[in-house]
């Protein structure tokens, strides 16, 4: 047990005992908001916030610009969908869950694509192209950028971008030694699948006659 305890926890002894109290404090609340996210509870909004503003610190700290960038997106979208989710359609409804439309598909394509081309600007400029992680970073940036825009827009097939960005950052923060955000990202994996088939059968519900 002490030689996989070491593995996967040695890269922390070196660390200050308050940047591994708020990398806990933020995966705690990165976990509630994806859970809160998996049950369409505007709750996911308020935790997600306060687990991407730790996040944005910590990761300005690890000079990890990409992920930095997400965070930092996902603070501002947060609050974007925190107000679409309590837009009223009607005098008795709320924005409900729906799938992407053509336009909203060309409109995810065009977020992916200037995603790439900022973050890769980003890089270019800070001369951060010193490992092969940072291309890698470059592409989960623009899967997450558009799985939180459909998010925040109830569009179903977020959690397609969600499984697809957190599928590839569990291995990408085990090799960067971040263990704790890798272990989120498997946690969020699972949810996120849960979280698919919860929302689709919400849609079915509204779609049913009534």
């Amino acid at each position: 047990m002490q030689p996989i305890f070491d593995f996967l926890f040695d890269q922390y002894y070196g660390y200050s005992t308050l940047f591994i109290i708020l990398e806990v404090i933020a995966v705690i609340f990165g976990f509630l908001s994806v859970i809160y996210s998996k049950q369409n509870n505007i709750l996911v909004y308020p935790t997600g916030i306060i687990s991407t503003m730790i996040f944005v610190y910590l990761l300005w700290q690890w000079e990890l610009l990409g992920d930095m960038m997400i965070n930092a997106y996902y603070f501002s979208m947060s609050i974007y969908g925190w107000y679409i989710w309590t837009r009223k359609v009607d005098k008795e409804h709320y924005t409900p869950i729906t799938n992407t439309t053509r336009k909203e598909n060309w409109q995810s394509l065009f977020i992916f694509i200037a995603t790439l081309l900022f973050v890769f600007a980003v890089y270019e400029y800070f001369d951060k192209w010193n490992n092969w992680t940072a291309y890698v970073d470059t592409f989960t940036t623009a899967i997450f950028f558009v799985g939180m825009w459909q998010m925040a827009n109830k569009k179903i097939e977020n959690w397609i971008f969600w499984i697809i960005g957190d599928v590839i950052s569990v291995p990408l923060y085990f090799y960067k030694g971040f263990t704790l955000t890798a272990l989120q990202y498997f946690v969020f994996t699972i949810i996120a699948i849960y979280g698919y088939k919860a929302w689709q059968k919400n849609l079915r519900n509204d779609l049913r006659p009534s």
